[in-house]
């Protein structure tokens, strides 16, 4: 398969993926079949079945997709000349703009799910350890660095995570602040538990 359809397929692929959470979302895993996708997306059935094996996979390979942005992204930040300050103002609004710009992705990934096989939940619960060890690894950086405080890494890396999952419960597009104001303000707010305080 030449390269630029090897590319035409995988953006086909990934609009699937988005459009299909969409549905998910709106009308609940259990309760959507992918008849129902299918005539959503305006496709097939056959179609459907071309790019995934059936309904489990579809929200795997959702998972996947997702996972892959998020990892991308940190590891850049990780892998910049960035200071450890700067590195968590960056992974802290990178998580918040994809979040709220992929809402119905993040919402599928989520909501705990039952019905993948064993190696499929392995895999998606690697790439969640993965990401948060990434955060682990900025804190510990500023800590040797002596710009954060000597702080619980593990359980300050919970509070982060969890206030930025936190997000897709109530973002709103039209609210009153946009999303980078709001990932300025977690930014600020959130590295106040690490800062040293230069008193």
């Amino acid at each position: 398969m030449s390269s630029f359809r090897a590319q035409k397929m995988a953006k086909k692929k990934q609009e699937i993926l988005r459009s299909a959470a969409a549905v998910l979302i709106e009308k609940g895993y259990q309760g959507t079949t992918m008849e129902e996708i299918a005539a959503k997306l305006l496709m097939t059935k056959g179609s459907m079945y071309y790019y995934f094996k059936n309904k489990d996979d579809l929200l795997y390979q959702c998972h996947l997709m997702i996972m892959e942005i998020c990892l991308d992204g940190i590891e850049n930040v990780i892998d910049s000349d960035l200071t450890p300050v700067e590195k968590v103002r960056s992974a802290i609004k990178e998580h918040i703009l994809l979040a709220t710009s992929e809402k119905s992705m993040f919402m599928a990934l989520s909501k705990p799910n039952h019905n993948f096989s064993d190696d499929q939940l392995k895999e998606v619960l690697k790439l969640r350890k993965s990401y948060s060890q990434y955060f682990d690894r900025i804190i510990h950086e500023g800590i040797d660095k002596q710009v954060f405080n000597h702080v619980d890494v593990r359980m300050v890396r919970l509070i982060i995570l969890g206030a930025l999952n936190w997000i897709q419960e109530w973002y709103d597009q039209n609210g009153p602040q946009s999303a980078e104001e709001i990932s300025e303000a977690y930014a600020s707010y959130l590295l106040k538990m690490l800062l040293v305080d230069k008193k």
